[in-house]
This record gives C-alpha cells, sequence and structure tokens, in this order.
C-alpha cells in the first residue's frame, strides 16, 4: 500500500496494490499490520457507508467533539468523491487549512483523517456509495455540523448550488462553534 503525506500532519492518501486480471481486480483495502507500519495505529470499531443518487450532493463539514473524536478511513467504493478534510486543532500548524482528495472506485485511494479535523465530501458524478471506518462510536451529542462554504476556511468544492441535507444547509459557521 501506498501512503502519501498531506500538508495536513495526520491526513493521508492511501492507495492499495490493484491486481488486474481477466476476471476484473483484486485489492486489500484494509490490513492493520499493513497500516501499523504506515504509522496509522487506529483501532477502527464501525463501518459507514452511505448514498448518494445525484451529482452535486455535499455531506459535510463533520466531526465529533472530545471526548468522543473519530478518525475516519473513507473510500468511495461506486463512482467518485471530492474528499475534503479540515484541520481544527488549535495546536495544529495548519490550523483550518484543507486537503482535496479525488476518491474512486476506479483509484481505490482512501483518506484517512485523523481526529481533531472536520470532513466532508461532494459526489461528482450520480450513483455514489461511500463507505467509511471510524476509531469511536457516534455521539449524537457531540455531533458539530459546520457551513459547507464556511469563509474561515475557503474551500474550492467546484460546486455553485449543492444538494444538501436540512442539517448541512443550516450547519454554524467555525467561528461559531469553536
Amino acid at each position: 500500500m501506498d501512503c502519501l503525506a498531506t500538508k495536513i500532519p495526520g491526513v493521508v492518501v492511501l492507495t492499495p496494490r490493484v491486481f488486474n486480471d481477466a476476471r476484473g481486480w483484486f485489492c486489500e483495502s484494509y490490513n492493520e499490520q499493513t497500516l501499523a507500519q504506515l504509522g496509522i495505529t487506529t483501532k477502527f470499531v464501525q463501518d459507514n457507508r452511505s448514498w448518494s443518487a445525484k451529482a452535486g450532493t455535499l455531506r459535510g463539514l463533520h466531526m465529533q467533539a472530545a471526548p468522543c473524536e473519530q478518525a475516519k478511513l473513507v473510500s468511495c467504493t461506486r463512482g467518485r468523491i471530492l474528499d475534503v478534510a479540515v484541520d481544527v486543532r488549535r495546536d495544529s500548524p495548519t490550523y483550518l487549512q484543507w486537503v482535496a482528495v479525488e476518491l474512486s472506485a476506479e483509484n481505490h485511494k482512501q483518506l484517512f483523517v485523523p481526529r481533531g479535523c472536520l470532513h466532508g465530501f461532494v459526489t461528482l458524478c450520480d450513483e455514489v456509495e461511500v463507505a467509511y471506518k471510524v476509531d469511536a462510536f457516534y455521539s449524537a451529542a457531540h455531533d458539530v455540523t459546520v457551513r459547507w462554504d464556511d469563509p474561515a476556511f475557503g474551500i474550492d468544492w467546484d460546486v455553485a448550488a449543492p444538494i444538501l441535507s436540512d442539517k448541512d444547509a443550516n450547519a454554524k459557521a467555525w467561528e461559531d462553534i469553536a
């Protein structure tokens, strides 16, 4: 598995080796030992999946507040997404900075998002499925949702009018939460 560091400490792009033949392909998408060799020793406790019907569907920005923070290992198992992580760790040298990576069923890339980062994605085509592992159980009392277009981050989603849930459409700005 290849591991590419991003400008945000702890946010990495993982690309598994893919073996193709006449039948299709095979890849190992998760291996605890391999990740540990890459410095990721996170113990995952829950798998989540989402499906989006239309291109331009935006989910985020989400995270869990202390003491229920979650690290995530995100992959796109059908279609394509622009996956975004925003560093909101106050002591980080990249505080309020973001990275975006295209994840797709074709490129098999995964994004590891450490605790203390907001996460969101926008679908780049119709019929998209996203799967992700988390290292802590969901807690409604610690759920944090921040505006997708918050000027504090300046994320280039490349979508003018995304399809949003009510929760995401009514999210607060980071300065009102932090």
